[in-house]
């Protein structure tokens, strides 16, 4: 065995701990840079109590939760391999542990005390905890045991016979979560140990974490009732059946070694009745004997904690600490400082995780301390405001990034260094170097004259002074582009992109690499326009769309058109499943230089007499699905690009296309979780849209898409934004959208609800989506219903795509055949 000194110098290239190992770590991680790793023939146990013994004076630090996807999305591909049978459940489960380990290690080596575990998931964290609890729905044919892959990966994306659980919004993110379908005969049971062995992996690599659930309240009230359960059927009604699965977890970990656990009850920062605030109480004390031997904190983010909620969480039993998100949640911090209970830790999340800017490390310090006179030294943890899961996931793999903009940002890895940094700085052990650049860098971002756009903020200014609506009413307009267009009943058409097939992507990125030439490029663009046009008349689909094979991203294509925004090359953020998307950095005022779209659009519609669509992605969108600059209100930059995507709108008219998409598909998700706050959001983000198309013809269609969120109490504010035509999500979500029309709502636009999952590789039947059909016309009139799937085809394949059209338009001939001869 090497003696202390001889490992430090192989390890380190120093044996003199006036630099510590620890600080090696935090200055490489901080430039951007990967630090070393140890050489796997040390003896791990050796180096670990030597990095114990560094940090032991340093405030506690923790993290809510970190990204799975990996730092190059090796989940991703480890998935989809998987999915497509090129690989074993092994080789797939093998990368799933490399991830795992390598981020517990990047946390215990950047200092961290409380390290997450259990935020890993193959899909959705609950997913994860609906396959602990086994509330497996019925039709999955799950007979007990171990949950396994098979039953999984169905719940989560149907199969050949049965369809995916619904599908929906986490809170205000972009990400998207698994619903639970609960009902009074549901038989919950301890079927996945996914936790505990988890929490036991990282101990045999010598990482001591804090295991990560998924509260039960919370759990309970992001549930819906299962199909054929009453709609009003209590969800926490089910709390003390679900319970003693809890309790069974809790005794494991215990058992396990863990000393502190984790429960993530976000649903307490909304909008809640005493009710539910009564099951939070019920629910703690319940548990609080199976808590004795372990601390258990209780983490909350995303928002302010309210008053009410604030006095129910500090009061409930068995619980050693409370987390709390005071980025979103800065009210929270007067509620701490008017009360907190003595002798409990308290979490503070003062590191952003919904955001890639730095940490403004001063400021923090300064509401650090103000904590610290109020929970005391050793009870106040420095945070994250969330999970870090919200966030990309490593600054040191951009190398193309701008220099002085990568110095404004931090990704995940980034944050953990930030976190531990302000513990080291309240501990007396500042480093100086790094507070004094970060310092530097927020200056900077001040002061850049590549931030502001003195013409484009006086433009955005005026745009208070109107409402900007069209000059006719939808119904006249309706008749006057019907006219013009000539469509049957029930048209037909689809939500924009095609399948992006392996060689499709691969022109892509070789004309980025400049591989191949502009003319070349052009070319195969063209070629695969012209072959996704000939498959739509084929199937006689209606109402045309390109495509969008020269798009990556629905909102980065955009935005790397627009000035204001940067982009990164692996700043990749998990959606739903694999399924991931680099969201653009609005760093300063935005403006459109050029036309974005008209090129392609005028090429697609030349290829054909039928109306073909032209494609933009709205300014909500961009704004939701973007990191958002957060020195100005963020209204303000969703005007901005309000003004940008409007002159694209009257450019596309001007080259002849008579139907303009502009995809909405982030509105309902930039919904404040405050009930107060809504109607403000809803106002600007309604007159953004507006904004964008409010100078066409009457006889220019303006269509819009939204999709995976819960519409039906926006519907008021959908109706406002007065598009031509909605395409809107509705299979998936066991079409609940149309119970509002049945609840007495008129929309007099045209309206497409989806009649099929893409999301799902399953084939729907033509009658399957002629009975979904029915159902809309029981509650729509015939002359405004359209015929479309739920969302955008680009994650399908065309061995799935062609026979899911080709019974969506059959469908749709039966069904004029059948209005025709009612007549």
């Amino acid at each position: 065995m090497p003696s202390e000194a001889e490992i430090r110098k192989i390890v380190f290239g120093f044996s003199d701990f006036k630099v510590k190992p620890k600080r090696l770590y935090l200055r490489t991680r901080r430039a951007g840079r990967s630090s070393p790793a140890p050489p796997a023939c040390l003896d791990q146990s050796s180096l670990r109590v030597t990095s114990g013994s560094i940090s032991t004076s340093i405030m506690a630090s923790h993290i809510v939760g970190y990204p799975r996807m990996g730092p190059k999305r090796e989940l991703k591909f480890a998935l989809e391999s998987f999915w497509d049978g090129k690989s074993s459940a092994e080789d797939l489960k093998k990368v799933a542990a490399d991830l795992r380990l390598s981020i517990w290690k990047q946390m215990a080596d950047a200092g961290i005390k409380y390290i997450p575990g259990n935020t890993f998931s193959y899909y959705d964290q609950v997913l994860d905890t609906t396959a602990m609890v086994g509330a497996v729905p019925p039709r999955y044919g799950w007979n007990g045991g171990e949950i396994g892959f098979d039953v999984y990966f169905s719940m989560a994306r149907g199969n050949a016979s049965v369809p995916a659980m619904e599908m929906t919004k986490w809170f205000d993110t972009n990400y998207h979560y698994i619903v639970p379908e609960l009902g009074p005969d549901v038989k919950f049971s301890y079927a996945s140990h996914k936790a505990v062995e988890e929490y036991k992996e990282a101990k045999a690599h010598g990482v001591d974490t804090v295991p990560v659930l998924i509260g039960p309240v919370s759990y309970l009230l992001l549930s819906k009732p299962a199909k054929g359960v009453e709609k009003s059927f209590p969800l926490l009604s089910l709390l003390g059946k679900i319970l003693p699965i809890y309790k069974e977890v809790v005794t494991e970990l215990k058992a396990a070694g863990a000393s502190w656990i984790q429960f993530d009850e976000p649903m307490l920062v909304m909008d809640l009745d005493s009710h539910q605030l009564q099951a939070f109480t019920e629910a703690y004390s319940t548990l609080e004997s199976t808590f004795s031997g372990v601390k258990v904190l209780v983490e909350t983010y995303f928002a302010d904690v309210l008053p009410e909620a604030y006095k129910t969480l500090i009061s409930l039993k068995g619980v050693s600490g409370y987390g709390f998100d005071l980025v979103r949640g800065t009210k929270t911090l007067d509620l701490v400082k008017g009360e907190f209970p003595s002798g409990k830790y308290l979490f503070a999340g003062v590191v952003d995780g919904r955001n890639i800017w730095a940490n403004d490390l001063a400021a923090s310090v300064t509401i650090l301390k103000a904590l610290e006179g109020i929970a005391g030294k050793e009870k106040l943890v420095v945070s994250t405001s969330c999970s870090l899961l919200h966030t990309a996931v490593d600054l040191a793999n951009e190398t193309k990034l701008d220099s002085e903009i990568k110095s404004w940002l931090a990704f995940a890895a980034q944050k953990v260094v930030e976190v531990n940094a302000l513990a080291e700085a309240l501990s007396g052990q500042k480093d100086e170097g790094f507070f004094s650049a970060n310092s530097a860098a927020q200056a900077s971002r001040k002061s850049s004259t590549r931030v502001t756009n003195e013409a484009v903020q006086k433009a955005a200014a005026g745009l208070k002074d109107s409402e900007h609506r069209r000059a006719t009413n939808v119904s006249a307009r309706l008749d006057a582009q019907q006219k013009k267009l000539n469509l049957p009943v029930l048209p037909t058409t689809t939500i924009g992109s095609f399948p992006q097939t392996i060689e499709l992507r691969k022109v892509r990125r070789e004309y980025k690499a400049n591989k191949i030439s502009d003319d070349e490029y052009v070319k195969a663009i063209k070629q695969e326009i012209n072959k996704v046009v000939k498959l739509q008349e084929d199937l006689d689909i209606d109402v045309l769309v390109h495509g969008e094979p020269e798009r990556n991203d629905m909102v980065e294509y955009f935005g790397e058109q627009l000035s204001g925004f940067a982009f990164t090359v692996n700043g990749w953020v998990q959606s739903y499943g694999s399924r991931c998307v680099k969201p653009p950095i609005i760093y300063g005022d935005v403006s459109r230089p050029k036309p974005m779209t008209v090129f392609w659009s005028s090429i697609a519609q030349s290829m054909t007499a039928r109306p073909m669509k032209g494609m933009l992605t709205g300014p909500v969108t961009i704004l939701n699905w973007s990191f958002v600059r957060n020195d100005q209100p963020r209204y303000v930059t969703c005007y901005q690009i309000a003004l940008a995507i409007k002159k694209e709108v009257e450019d596309l008219e001007k080259a002849g296309i008579n139907i303009i998409q502009i995809d909405e598909a982030a509105l309902r998700e930039g919904l404040p979780l405050r009930k107060s706050e809504h109607s403000f959001y809803l106002k600007w983000a309604v007159h953004s849209f507006r904004i964008t198309n409010c100078g066409v013809q009457e006889t220019t269609q303006i269509h819009t898409h939204m999709c995976y969120s819960h519409f039906n109490d926006i519907i008021h504010s959908i109706i406002d934004m007065d598009a031509d035509v909605i395409t809107i999500e509705n299979s998936r979500s066991d079409e609940k959208l149309l119970s509002v029309f049945r609840e007495g709502v008129k929309y007099g636009a045209g309206i497409g609800p989806g009649v099929y999952d893409i999301h799902s590789p399953r084939i729907p039947s033509t009658e399957e989506i002629a009975d979904r059909i029915k159902k809309m016309l029981a509650v729509l009139e015939t002359n405004i219903l359209w015929v479309n799937p739920d969302c955008g085809l680009k994650t399908r394949k065309y061995p799935e795509v062609k026979p899911a059209l080709k019974n969506m338009v059959a469908a749709a001939k039966q069904l004029r055949q059948e209005l025709a001869s009612a007549k």
